[in-house]
Order: structure tokens, then C-alpha cells, then sequence
């Protein structure tokens, strides 16, 4: 089994995450079982899935069948928009763990804010509780704003480690991740390609060519480069190794002023201002 190819960072609670990993959005369960053992096969060592995604069981024989060492892996899943509240969020994790087949995950997000709840301060105090059990190692957060955040770290005094939220060249997300970075918490990437829209924009494709590289190689090397986590997805050997080769080039100026000038706002999801 090769070594893992990608580098890592240090969250804020000292514990390390590969920065580039394997997301399983829409990965049915039978098929995210291939596509894991595919992805640790080829040198991954950062799973991302979540209870939404209805692939956890898929997912965890996975893991199992690659074979891998649990210590060699990190294992992230997040609690749904329907489970807040502090029993409810403990009740599906406990049940996230049974379906993965784990004995704990390394992250565990509040997948939404779902604002209108108005009950994700419940669910962060679950999270607390979970990694005080050492059953979640690390805990964060997915779609939250500088607001939301600021309303955790006032009325529980805990920050996240990780914030995870779409992010792409159409959407840098540039006040997010100056929040985040600014207090401590890593900025993670999903959607990092646009849901595929970026694949052909032409821009990006004479960029690509420039190195010799496809588009989402490019646009994965701008995100790392931003400092970002990143959570590709693919249930394609080949492409799945493909987004593992982003680590011997790099970007120049005018590579990235094309980056910058794509930047338009666009969203492939949710506001999370306004949903739910």
C-alpha cells in the first residue's frame, strides 16, 4: 500500500489532517465500499462523509477491507440539520459510529447551522461532549459564517478546529477563510471544483495546458495553495489518482490572476443564512 501522498496541517487542537482527502457526496453505499478501497489504495488517508449522505456503512467496509491501519486514517463525518439539539446530536452520532463500524471518527461537524433551529449551540455542546470522550478526536463545523461562529465561541468558548464550506474560484470565500484563519480554525473546501462546472471554463483550460495538467489538477493545486483542506470527489480510479497528482508544480502570478478574475459570487448550494 504506498505511503500517503498528501502533506498535512496541524489543527488547532494539535491534531494533524491530511490536507487533501476523498469526499463521498452522492457516492451510493455499495459503491462508496470500491470507491474507498480504490481511494486508500492509491495513497489516500482522509475519508470525509456524513449521516446526509446515507453512505456510512458503505464507507466503513470500505476502510475495513483496504486493510489499512485505523490509525493511518482520518475519518470525518457530521450530524444532519434534523438531529440538532444536544441528545439528538449524540443519539446520531452513536449511530454514524455503529454504520461506519468505528470505534471513534477523528472530526465530527455540525453539517448546517440551520439557523432558523436556532439550536446549533445544543448540538455544539454534544460535540464538546463527544471529544471530551475522546469518540470524536477533533470537532467542527460545515457552512457556518463569521456570525455563527462568533455566537459558539461566546456562549461555549470553544472553536472550532475545522469550518468546511463551499469553495471554489467562483466563490473564494475570501472574509470566511480571513475569519477563520484569524481565529485559529482551518478552512476546508467543499465543492472544490464547482460541482464540475469549472472543468471546461476556458480560462482554467489555458491555464491547465501552461502545465501540462487537467483543470481540477490546477484548481486543486490554487486551493492548497490557499491554504485550504480540500475534499475532492470521484468514483473513478483514474481521476481519483489524477487529483493525487498536484504536488510537483506550481502556480505563478498570472495563474492566479486568472484564478481572480473568475470570482463572481455564484453558488452551486445553500446560503446558510437561509436554509432551514
Amino acid at each position: 500500500m504506498p505511503s500517503p501522498l498528501s502533506p498535512s496541517l496541524t489543527m488547532n487542537d494539535g491534531i494533524t489532517i491530511p490536507q487533501l482527502g476523498l469526499g463521498v457526496y452522492k457516492v451510493p453505499d455499495p459503491e462508496a465500499t470500491r470507491v474507498v478501497v480504490d481511494a486508500i489504495d492509491l495513497g489516500y488517508r482522509h475519508i470525509d462523509t456524513a449521516a446526509f449522505y446515507d453512505n456510512e456503512v458503505g464507507v466503513g467496509r470500505g476502510i475495513r477491507e483496504s486493510g489499512a491501519p485505523r490509525d493511518d486514517l482520518f475519518v470525518a463525518t457530521k450530524v444532519w440539520h434534523d438531529r440538532h439539539g444536544f441528545d439528538e446530536t449524540i443519539a446520531s452520532f452513536d449511530e454514524s459510529l455503529d454504520k461506519l463500524g468505528l470505534d471513534y471518527v477523528d472530526l465530527y461537524l455540525i453539517h448546517w447551522p440551520a439557523p432558523t433551529q436556532d439550536r446549533y449551540v445544543d448540538t455544539w455542546r454534544a460535540l464538546e461532549r463527544l471529544r471530551d470522550e475522546g469518540r470524536a478526536r477533533s470537532i467542527g463545523v460545515s457552512n457556518f459564517k463569521g456570525h455563527h461562529l462568533d455566537r459558539l465561541a461566546a456562549e461555549t468558548g470553544t472553536v472550532p478546529a475545522v469550518n468546511q464550506i463551499e469553495l471554489h474560484p467562483r466563490l473564494p470565500q475570501s472574509e470566511t477563510r480571513a475569519y477563520n484563519h484569524a481565529h485559529g480554525i482551518l478552512t476546508e473546501a467543499w465543492s472544490p471544483l464547482a460541482r464540475g462546472t469549472l472543468l471546461e471554463e476556458p480560462t482554467l483550460v489555458t491555464v491547465a495546458a501552461k502545465h501540462h495538467k487537467t483543470v481540477a489538477q490546477v484548481v486543486l493545486r490554487w486551493q492548497l495553495d490557499l491554504g485550504n483542506l480540500v475534499i475532492p470527489k470521484s468514483v473513478h480510479r483514474a481521476r481519483l489518482a489524477s487529483n493525487l497528482e498536484v504536488f510537483d508544480f506550481a502556480l505563478d502570478a498570472d495563474d492566479l490572476a486568472v484564478f481572480a478574475a473568475l470570482e463572481s459570487g455564484e453558488r452551486t448550494g445553500k446560503d446558510p443564512d437561509l436554509f432551514f
